[in-house]
């Protein structure tokens, strides 16, 4: 017989099912569950999509667009003319140069995101859908880009310690939220067929490397890697010398290509793939 008086059991924290009880799931025990559950969901949404194959936009969540950089680079002249012998208004005029100077790269990720998705998704068949880590910037031109012709898109957010939400662009049905980076970075490359790389920080950093050392291992297949804005790159980061030094071959300095415009990039990413179709006597190496 039920006891009279006695609490609600149901109500108990013990008696809530396990797949639906969000504090048990987030015990350092289920770290290999919530893994697996980061793995399967993008994977099995994407299917459903209709996702055959992906291009991997990188680039800095700090990139503005143009006509933000354009507003941001006229306060700064109206603030330098009215002071000009203030250090801080020079060196604010400074800064807005550099913002619309890399505005260039937001404008030059939307074209290509058109170009690409133009080609890639022409019927049910998705192909070189662009995939993004889901933010601003960069991030947000890439999506904004396959948006502006109606194409599907892909953003790949994480939960960060600051404020992040998802950019406006990307489809809603291929809208991800990670906890783990290392699950998140697998998803870019699960299906990828490119990378592209704009300029960017310690993120686009490490998410290059990570990819041309995957290729480099054999990892995974070879892949065209194309950085955009050459005199970028080659500032950051001086590839020539890690050969020259012997921490890498000549041959690895083969595995990227630059690039200055769209189109370009995409000539880059047609070329490979056009050698490297079954039937063709050029295949690049692959494992």
């Amino acid at each position: 017989m039920k006891k009279e008086n006695s609490d609600d059991l149901t109500l108990a924290p013990a008696y809530v099912k396990a797949y639906e009880d969000i504090e048990f799931l987030n015990r350092d025990a289920l770290r290999p569950i919530r893994l697996q559950l980061e793995l399967l969901k993008p994977e099995m949404l994407q299917h459903e999509q209709g996702v055959e194959s992906t291009i991997v936009v990188f680039g800095s969540a700090r990139t503005p667009e143009p006509e933000t950089a354009q507003r941001e680079h006229a306060a700064a002249r109206a603030a330098l003319e009215a002071a000009p012998d203030d250090p801080a208004a020079r060196a604010a005029m400074a800064r807005a140069e550099k913002r619309v100077e890399h505005a260039s790269y937001y404008a030059a990720a939307r074209e290509f995101a058109r170009i690409a998705s133009a080609e890639g998704q022409k019927d049910e068949h998705r192909q070189f859908v662009v995939v993004t880590g889901g933010g601003p910037g960069i991030m947000e031109a890439g999506n904004r880009g396959a948006a502006d012709i109606g194409a599907k898109s892909i953003g790949l957010n994480i939960a960060l310690p600051f404020e992040q939400e998802p950019n406006p662009y990307i489809t809603p049905e291929l809208c991800f939220n990670f906890r783990y980076f290392a699950i998140r970075k697998m998803h870019f490359l699960l299906r990828a067929k490119a990378l592209v790389a704009f300029p960017g920080g310690f993120g686009t950093l490490d998410e290059l490397f990570e990819a041309l050392t995957l290729v480099q291992t054999l990892k995974m297949p070879r892949l065209p890697v194309v950085m955009f804005a050459r005199a970028f790159w080659e500032r950051i980061v001086d590839f020539p010398a890690l050969a020259d030094e012997g921490v890498i071959c000549p041959e690895d300095l083969d595995l990227f290509q630059y690039a200055e415009s769209p189109e370009e990039i995409w000539r880059h990413i047609a070329d490979f793939h056009k050698r490297n179709q079954p039937g063709s006597d050029a295949k690049e190496n692959k494992p």
